[in-house]
Parts: structure tokens; sequence; C-alpha cells
């Protein structure tokens, strides 16, 4: 008597089948067809899995685990790579790039946004200030970049260039940490912004751009309990101060809306920063909290103004110094009129007069660029 062949039901199309012709997987039995048409086998382990769980290409089917385990993305076109085949720049070690990638990065002096080199700190203090300042209108060109880090460049490592995807057709200047007093005396901010403007970029007539200026959290206290009192002094200033703020940053209050939104007025400066934590809006606020070694004055408009550049970074240093050396009652009571009674430098007093907010006294204002 001749053996019956044993039947089965594929789970995928519902034919029958002799049980020999069906393949067990994931809890799933299948003909030969539905496997082929549903899964595929893990080129580097040799596994089956999902077809819709393939990491990579049919041609080159790839596990999780795999995946996980032993490549990566390339940071610049997100192509997958294998770890082995990575390229990494000598200051990037966490930054994988693939080779063609690569290429383009090392001959490039106009980095991807998150390029972040080691900061080189510049002058002898404990309050550094690290400018961005973005200019558009004059192309995302290598070699203009290259032209303004000449400059900018020659007496030390200042600054690095980067892409910012909110210009039209520019890039961003960073300037690595430097005190006050090197940003005043040795920084060649002359150089930089006369060659940009010889290369055709504007700034604050693009309306795109902006001035941002990092301080180091470090040094508004020893502590993180000390320093974030600062910082609550400092937002409560901005926002006491807004209308004053607005009229110096020259920024329109849309542009604020999209590129430094405000918080909101509390009435105690630890009360703001509650307020600034709790309602976490992201890193586009007056002031961005959310780096951890700095903190972050976005508010202010971008421009190739020499004298405006100095005095707003004398602005922020004067923000800073009365966030530290004033109690929260103190700022609370401190009017404007009084905080700008005490400026002396003649930079800051010149662009105070100039945006009619210097104790009732203006005078004649330079366009600004």
């Amino acid at each position: 008597m001749k053996n019956e062949t044993k039947m089965g039901v594929c789970n995928s199309c519902g034919c029958s089948a002799p049980t020999v012709q069906l393949t067990e997987f994931d809890g799933h039995m299948m003909c030969p067809d539905c496997l082929s048409a549903n899964t595929l086998i893990c080129e580097d382990c040799g596994d089956r899995i999902w077809r819709s769980e393939n990491e990579r290409s049919t041609a080159h089917p790839l596990c999780s685990s795999c995946r996980e385990e032993d490549y990566c993305y390339c940071s610049r076109c997100d192509t997958l790579i294998h770890n082995d085949s990575a390229h990494y720049l000598e200051d990037e070690e966490n930054t994988p790039y693939c080779r063609s990638c690569y290429e383009i990065e090392c001959d490039r002096n106009i980095h991807e946004y998150n390029y972040k080199p080691d900061p080189v700190f510049y002058g002898e203090g404990s309050r550094f200030f690290g400018v961005e300042l973005e200019i558009d209108e004059g192309g995302e060109d290598d070699s203009s970049a290259e032209d303004v880090m000449y400059v900018g460049n020659r007496s030390g490592e200042h600054i690095y260039c980067k892409h910012d995807g909110s210009l039209h057709d520019g890039f961003e200047i960073v300037t690595h940490p430097m005190t006050l007093e090197y940003h005043m005396a040795i920084m060649p901010w002359k150089d930089i912004t006369d060659k940009a403007r010889k290369l055709g970029y504007t700034s604050h007539q693009a309306e795109t751009c902006g001035l941002h200026i990092h301080v180091n959290r470090t040094s508004f206290g020893e502590s993180a309990e000390v320093q974030d009192e600062a910082i609550g002094r400092i937002l409560y200033f901005v926002e006491r101060n807004w209308n004053e703020l607005l009229i110096f940053s020259r920024r329109t209050q849309e542009q604020l809306n999209s590129w430094a939104r405000r918080y909101g007025y509390k009435d105690q400066p630890k009360e703001m920063l509650e307020h600034a934590k709790k309602g976490y809006d992201g890193r586009y606020t007056c002031v961005n909290l959310t780096n951890y070694s700095t903190i972050e004055f976005r508010i202010f408009r971008g421009t190739l103004k020499l004298n405006t550049i100095l005095a707003t970074l004398q602005l922020v240093n004067h923000i800073c110094e009365v966030a530290v050396s004033l109690s929260d009652e103190e700022v609370r009571h401190l009017s404007w009129s009084r905080f700008v009674d005490l400026i002396t430098e003649p930079e800051l007093i010149q662009y105070l007069k100039e945006r009619r907010i210097y104790v009732n006294e203006s005078i004649e204002t330079e366009e600004e660029i």
C-alpha cells in the first residue's frame, strides 16, 4: 500500500501543498512561491528575514542586527555604509562619511550644519563669546568661504564656515569662543565684514540672516544651581525689556516668531526659568537653552556693519554682568534707562543712539548691510 502524501496549507496564499514543500518561518508555513515573494536571506549572516524588514537592498539584503552592529549612515548623504568602509575627518571622529562625501568634505571650506570642531579658546578670562554670523545673497560658494577664512584666520584659527538651510544663497561664519576683549582688540572683524561685502554678501538687508551669540554656562557660576539662577535673571531681563531689545535687534516681529520666539513674562526670574524649561520650545527662542555648554542669544538680526557687531557683543556682556552681579530683586527693579546709564563703551553708546534707545538721545544712523 502506497504512503499517502501529507498535505498542508500555505498561511500566505491559502493553497494546499505537500508538507515537504512548505517552509516554516516566523510561525508561518509558506509555499516556495510565497517564501520567495515575502522573505529574503541576509547577505551578511545568512538568516532569513521578511522583505519588509530588509535594511538595505534586494541585491544585498540585510537584517537589523547586522545593520546595527556592522553598518552606519553617511552623515552627509545618508547612504548606508559598512563600518569598515566609513571614513572620518581628523576632527570628527564620530561622524562617518562614505568615500565620495569624505572626498568632498576634505576639499570643502563650507562644512555641513552639524560640523563642530573642538573649540579653541582665545583671551584671558572666564566669559567667552562664540558668534554665528549668517551672510546671504552672494552664493554658497567654497572659494568665497576660503577668502573669508583667509582674512579671518591670518593670526589664528578664529573662524570656520558652515551650511545653513535657512539661507537662500550664502553660509554661516562661526567663531571659536573668545573673550569680549579679544573680540574687540584682536579678532579681525573689520577684515571679515569688508571681505564679505566685497564678495557681494549682505546680512541685515538679506532679511534671512541672524547674528547669534553663545555664552559659556560656566561663566555664570561654578555649580549648575548658581548658573540656573543667573540664567533665570537673563530671561527675566530680556522679557522685561522686550520692546527695547526688539528695537535693538533690528528684527521684525514676524522674524522673531520664526527664529527667536519670546517665552512670555513671569514676575520672578526663577519663575521665568521654570517656565522656559517646562514650556520647552526648542532652540528657536530668544535665548536658546538647549545647548549643554552654552546659552545662545538668538534675538539679533545679522549685519555686516562692524560697529553693530561689536555693540551687540557689548550689550550681551552687560546683560550677563547684570545676571551675575545683581540679585533677583535688583534685576526686577532695574529700569532700561538705569541699565543704559551704566554703559560706557563708545561702540554700544553709538548704536543705542542710532536706534534711539539711549536716554532719549538720537543721532544720524548709518545704513545696515
